[in-house]
């Protein structure tokens, strides 16, 4: 994919293309922000231009095809194996790129979710971030870059990535999918501005399968402990999916506090289950609804930082049920 057709990141695309047709790139960089925004699409981008036969990411050279297609000898491609990049990892990466490009004048490294890198992992590579190969091009790609040691950091050059307005992924997935209005404005909305989310997998949860959830968690009370616990096992044994499901929860009773403070229904993350929101509304109080968006919050806190799942659950939904 070439810088026209991203969408989106403008500034970061005006950037990049000056310092490329200035012939002044840094050796490593440092591209930051939220998981599925397009970091490694610009990433790749770049790569495309460096490799290119006439040097503008033609799209059409046999370089650029190779790249395309992910087999271009000169790109390195670095991905966690498990929950975190290991130092093995990075040194075969280092023994690939103390040699000659094979193709053309630069060898490119990509090295996806960088924070999850070990510190021993960390200080190897901090060793070719001091003493770059002249012919290689380190690019880290993070959603999390907090997590990297500040020697890392401080080593790369920062570029930051935001989420794509809301609009925006609106508007895609209405001419590039041909989806419906209301679905079109749910799944921006919960997407958190990632077109990976949009676009992707996540589809189904946000459309189809946030309806069940919903349904499931607006009948619990505080009563029904067997259900609740089953429930929290559901949840937790969706770890994949897990954050993207308290955010569903979250947008939900967002649209709850808006319905108690008499907002207009357009404003609503779900269009769909507007009946539902002004139910549960009825029913709460805007202290209420504030403690649960807080246990929301914490509860996503707390998979961050790798607690249990299942006790995470269960403690949330006795808080949401009560």
């Amino acid at each position: 994919m070439t810088f026209a057709q991203i969408i989106g990141h403008e500034p970061q695309k005006s950037l990049l293309r000056r310092v490329l047709a200035g012939g002044r790139l840094g050796h490593a960089y440092l591209f930051a922000g939220p998981e599925g925004v397009g970091k490694r699409l610009m990433a790749l981008a770049v790569a495309r231009v460096l490799f290119c036969t006439n040097g503008n990411g033609c799209g059409e050279c046999t370089a650029c095809r190779k790249l395309e297609h992910g087999n271009h000898p000169d790109l390195h491609l670095l991905e966690p194996d498990g929950a975190s990049i290991k130092i093995e990892q990075i040194r075969a990466i280092q023994r690939d790129l103390s040699l000659r490009p094979f193709e053309g004048s630069r060898k490119v490294c990509l090295i996806e979710a960088a924070e999850t890198m070990t510190v021993a992992a960390a200080n190897a590579l901090l060793k070719t971030l001091e003493e770059p190969p002249g012919d290689t091009l380190l690019i880290l790609l993070s959603s999390q870059p907090q997590r990297l040691l500040e020697t890392i950091r401080s080593r790369c050059q920062l570029l930051r990535f935001s989420p794509q307005p809301r609009e925006l992924i609106r508007e895609s997935l209405q001419q590039q999918l041909g989806v419906g209005d209301t679905e079109a404005h749910i799944l921006a909305a919960l997407s958190e501005g990632s077109f990976k989310k949009a676009f992707g997998k996540d589809r189904q949860l946000y459309l189809d399968e946030r309806r069940v959830l919903l349904k499931t968690l607006t009948g619990l009370t505080a009563g029904s402990i067997l259900p609740l616990l089953e429930f929290a096992e559901q949840l937790a044994g969706n770890k994949a999916t897990l954050p993207d499901i308290l955010e569903i929860f979250q947008a939900f009773y967002r649209d709850v506090l808006l319905a108690l403070h008499g907002r207009d229904p357009a404003e609503l993350v779900n269009l769909d289950l507007s009946e539902k929101v002004w139910r549960v509304a009825n029913r709460e109080e805007t202290a209420s609804v504030m403690a649960k968006l807080e246990a929301l919050g914490s509860a996503r806190r707390q998979l961050e930082r790798n607690l249990n799942p299942q006790l995470v659950m269960e403690a949330l939904l006795l808080r949401l049920a009560a």
